[in-house]
């Protein structure tokens, strides 16, 4: 209930904003007007608009009388806009003002007045934005189902999007109708009906975009490739900024990275050969991880691939929602329609093991443990070259013993003492002692813990993560 004394707070505040509107109205207002700042007011989130009242400070009590019947009122403003506005009459000074609250808007929901949805700039009545009313429909979604364009025709969307790459990528034949493949991405949800309308989704375009630059926002996410010619970055031999979707550009991206990756000797069979330091599965796996798990909210950044002599550094915008040292055991994604679509092309599989796949690979080649780390407002995977046992610090070893107990522990095994011997490519009875100092002081870092359902000997003592018991 409004009262004379919060009226006369309100006159004696600063001036209008987009909540709170005054007009003199002495005889009458024009109801078009009306609505039109009943809508914009229930599009700032509710507000009042008072008549009687001069909307210059000092502001004067002048009386009004527009409007006399409040029934009607009510009933044309609901006909007319759809709010149900509360309106109340107080007599302040021997006078009539007139008090009318509208509601807020729903959350995700715009109002508009003939088509045309009404916000305040300054002392004026303006349509909203393109940008306001996206921000507001794409309210309470998450990113990657959120509408990037709206009012579309199926002619627009073949315009932008690679729907050949759509069928290609999902090993299915594209029809010869264009309707037919909308309905397809109907079907996907990459976009959604409006009427007569399409609008598109966020995945749509960061998924199969032909260019992302024709996209408001998206193109400071596309994929960066960086190749130096050294261990650090003062010299670079290539920089390389992602065009296309992430799908439909995926592909050209791995093949860009095998290209350039540092490359690792192996013996087998008692031969000696060369091969990347990271084979291609793994590496798929890896970026297409950054790609997915971003942070899209964090502004100003994407993905960021760079490769060393001596390793390779996956970045990606945004602190990880699952702690780094549980990268290997947790599967949990902030974008997950965009997982399940990157999924149905065929990029990558759902179920995140792209980290248990590069902690094998290393062990398999006897590299570094990969580091998982967590920086300011970003996630980055450093994946090492090859360096001998005695080359590893401390750190190194500690590290590589937790995530073999991690694997280990995920494939439903246990690390034993034989078992890192093995990932570290040792065979006798010294290389256990070794290994016997690295479970140590991996268990008084408190990564590690003896496997409280086997009572035995030191011996054949087995261990599990701590985070597992």
């Amino acid at each position: 209930m409004i009262t004379e004394q919060t009226l006369q707070g309100w006159r004696d505040s600063d001036p209008e904003n987009e909540n709170l509107e005054f007009k003199e109205a002495k005889t009458q207002y024009d109801r078009n007007k009306m609505f039109k700042y009943c809508v914009a007011l229930a599009n700032e989130r509710g507000g009042y608009l008072v008549f009687g009242v001069s909307d210059k400070i000092p502001r004067q009590i002048v009386g009004t009388e527009a409007f006399p019947d409040l029934g009607k009122l009510k009933g044309d403003i609901r006909a007319n806009t759809g709010l149900n506005v509360n309106v109340q009459e107080l007599t302040v000074d021997g006078v009539r003002v007139l008090v009318l609250r509208a509601p807020s808007r729903p959350n995700g929901t715009a109002y508009d007045f003939k088509g045309a949805y009404y916000m305040r700039s300054g002392d004026e009545l303006v349509p909203m934005t393109e940008d306001r009313l996206r921000e507001i429909f794409n309210e309470g979604r998450a990113w990657d189902t959120q509408h990037i364009l709206f009012g579309l025709e199926a002619g627009d969307v073949e315009e932008l999007l690679d729907i050949g790459a759509f069928y290609s990528l999902r090993k299915s034949t594209q029809p010869d109708n264009l309707e037919e493949s909308i309905n397809d991405m109907v079907n996907l949800r990459l976009v959604h009906r409006d009427g007569k309308r399409l609008n598109m989704t966020n995945m749509a375009a960061m998924m199969l975009a032909k260019d992302l630059t024709k996209f408001s926002g998206l193109s400071r996410k596309a994929p960066r490739l960086i190749v130096y010619n050294g261990n650090n970055k003062l010299d670079t031999r290539h920089d390389i900024i992602g065009q296309r979707g992430y799908a439909v550009g995926f592909q050209g991206l791995v093949r860009e990275c095998m290209t350039h990756i540092p490359q690792n000797e192996v013996v087998e069979d008692a031969l000696r050969k060369t091969v990347p330091l990271l084979p291609e599965r793994p590496l798929r796996e890896i970026l297409a991880n950054a790609l997915i798990h971003q942070d899209f909210y964090a502004t100003g950044t994407g993905p960021i691939f760079e490769i060393y002599l001596n390793r390779l550094e996956v970045s990606n915008p945004g602190v990880p929602i699952v702690p780094v040292e549980r990268f290997i055991d947790a599967h949990k994604s902030r974008n997950e329609q965009l997982a399940w679509a990157m999924n149905q092309f065929n990029i990558c599989e759902e179920r995140s093991s792209g980290i248990d796949r590069l902690v094998e690979t290393a062990e398999f080649f006897q590299l570094p443990a990969p580091e998982f780390l967590s920086s300011f407002e970003s996630t980055t995977v450093v994946v090492h070259g090859p360096r001998r046992f005695t080359q590893m610090t401390a750190d190194d070893k500690i590290r590589a013993c937790y995530q073999h107990c991690g694997l280990k522990h995920v494939m439903r095994e246990q690390m034993t003492n034989e078992s890192l011997c093995r990932r570290f490519g040792f065979d006798d009875d010294s290389g256990k002692k070794t290994v016997s100092r690295i479970i140590k002081a991996t268990v008084d870092a408190g990564l590690v813990v003896a496997d409280p359902t086997v009572a035995g000997s030191r011996k054949y003592a087995r261990y599990v993560p701590a985070w597992s018991v």
